[in-house]
């Protein structure tokens, strides 16, 4: 059995994850009053992280390792760099999703948090993103990566929650409907 994927990601209202160069600098950091919008609660939820190898290169610009000791595979077909210190903490993968999943599943991991723009259309494309959480920020870019981009087939959502704060996010969570038709 698969493991379940889950993506949990911010975007600006115009439905961007980051500007045209990949910076992330319009996204606020944890609010002192609300928190950190469940992030914690949701990353205590899985066992690995599959990233694209874009989001690892943003990550490795970031201080400090956010993944504890969580299993991290970083999907690339070029071939990804592991600097020093993420060694034994990083493994590679350069085939499809489901192969990467298949893999992940050999090493005991139940549920699984995607991550990369790329990386999303991708397995949303398999068909294999089963939730999605997406905190929408008061902001609009104009410009950048979009978080969904063509399909070529519908993909049906059933709304689990949504919730606004008084800084603006709203968050919502979507249940993907399986299977696509």
């Amino acid at each position: 059995m698969r493991p379940r994927c889950s993506v949990y990601i911010a975007t600006s209202v115009d439905g961007f994850i980051a500007r045209p160069d990949g910076a992330i600098d319009w996204l606020p950091g944890p609010d002192p009053v609300i928190g950190d919008f469940g992030y914690e609660a949701f990353m205590a939820s899985v066992d690995a992280v599959l990233l694209g190898r874009s989001t690892y290169d943003l990550v490795c610009t970031m201080d400090g390792w956010h993944y504890g000791h969580r299993r991290v595979m970083v999907l690339s077909r070029r071939g990804v760099p592991v600097p020093e210190a993420h060694r034994g903490k990083v493994t590679v993968h350069a085939g499809p999703p489901a192969d990467a999943l298949a893999s992940l599943a050999a090493h005991g991991c139940k549920h699984v948090y995607v991550d990369g723009g790329v990386t999303i259309q991708a397995f949303l494309a398999e068909g294999l993103i089963d939730d999605i959480t997406i905190t929408t920020i008061p902001v609009l870019l104009g410009a950048g990566r979009p978080l969904f981009g063509a399909l070529s087939h519908d993909v049906r959502l059933e709304l689990q929650s949504s919730q606004s704060f008084a800084n603006g996010f709203v968050q919502s969570t979507w249940r993907v409907a399986h299977p696509v038709a």
